[in-house]
């Protein structure tokens, strides 16, 4: 059966996002209805309106609890707390590996704008928009999910924290975890400390990178970093960046994480590389633009260019993991969030976009 719901709609690139009302299709077989607690805001959200037909409901941070299931679906029952991540086909090669975060069809997924089979579950005044965000589009209080984006919660943390986990905290900290498998003992830096790169940073700490050195413009920000790990902390606008890092690392970076989507952040990241290192990348310059590098340094350097999607993790088994690690007090992730209520959508993109807010999560009325 089809459900009402309030939404915050985009209709327009520049913004701003409207709250109002919007129906839901009920779930199919394999989707599941949940009631959103919370959701995270993500710079991916505001980057996107760029590029889906609008108007569009987006989010992709969601949190929350089940209220009706599919009859295919057999892992989740109603009233189960649950995390939406991102999603994936379950049946191309790499999905069948158990690596869902290199799927075939992530990009159509994430940002197609529709279900796989081109379908839009939500409407507006009759009329379908793009939705299905990462197959979830949880700006909403109701969002359809198809259930392999779904991880179980058996906890009772707060939402806040839960819905700041699912992207950007999940890239930073699996970039340091699981695609660089990092150990301890060698240097890593991270160009870039929001969300994302203040969540490598933790990570970084975690597993005993030393140095741990921290790229930024934004002074609040890099100071955090120093709090949560970070032994050197850089700030682009007012120090020669490259000396900086010649300086602190004279043998140069095991591990490098760009986060900035910048050509000035991979240009310094590259420059920084010591021998055998690995740099990697959480972001697509825009369509139709490219970063014009050499990979001389890279041959040079006998080192490894990543392009890291999800922080190359599987979420069912990682997001409990980190949420392990924030319990025994070595991964604070916390100390990242900002909540608004959902009523002030606006004011929290505006916070992080001007660096105000790390981690900015909405949080939705009660139901």
């Amino acid at each position: 059966m089809p459900a009402t719901a309030t939404a915050a709609v985009v209709s327009r690139p520049d913004g701003p996002f409207r709250l109002g009302p919007v129906e839901l299709d009920g779930p199919r077989d394999d989707e599941v209805l949940v009631r959103v607690e919370a959701c995270g805001i993500c710079h991916t959200d505001l980057k996107v309106r760029e590029r889906l037909p609008l108007p569009a409901v987006l989010g992709h941070e969601g949190t929350g609890t089940v209220l009706e299931t599919g009859a295919g679906v057999t892992r989740f029952a109603r009233g189960e707390r649950v995390i939406l991540s991102y999603p994936s086909c379950g049946d191309c090669a790499p999905c069948r590996r158990a690596e869902p975060f290199r799927c075939e069809h992530i990009p159509a997924l994430k940002f197609g704008g529709a279900r796989a089979d081109g379908t839009k579950p939500v409407r507006v005044d009759g009329g379908p928009v793009s939705s299905a965000f990462f197959q979830q589009s949880s700006f909403a209080t109701l969002a359809v999910a198809h259930e392999r984006t779904l991880v179980p919660v058996r906890t009772d943390h707060p939402p806040e924290l839960l819905a700041a986990l699912p992207c950007g905290v999940q890239t930073g900290a699996g970039a340091v975890l699981n695609t660089f498998r990092a150990t301890g003992g060698h240097p890593l830096v991270v160009i870039g400390v929001g969300a994302v790169g203040l969540s490598a940073v933790m990570a970084g700490r975690i597993v005993g990178t030393r140095p741990i050195v921290a790229v930024d413009v934004v002074p609040s920000r890099l100071e955090l970093a120093r709090e949560l790990g970070a032994d050197h902390a850089v700030d682009a606008r007012a120090e020669d960046v490259v000396a900086r890092l010649r300086e602190a690392l004279p043998r140069g970076a095991r591990y490098v994480l760009e986060t900035s989507a910048t050509v000035a952040g991979l240009e310094t990241g590259i420059a920084c590389l010591g021998q055998g290192g690995a740099i990697g990348i959480v972001s697509a310059p825009p369509p139709g633009e490219t970063f014009p590098f050499t990979t001389r340094t890279l041959f040079e350097r006998v080192a490894t260019l990543h392009g890291i999607c999800q922080g190359s993790s599987v979420p069912r088994d990682f997001l409990p993991r980190l949420l392990a690690l924030h319990d025994q007090g070595r991964f604070p992730v916390d100390r990242l969030v900002t909540a608004y209520d959902f009523a002030d959508i606006n004011r929290a993109v505006a916070d992080m976009e001007r660096g105000v807010a790390v981690k900015p999560v909405l949080v939705m009325p009660p139901g």
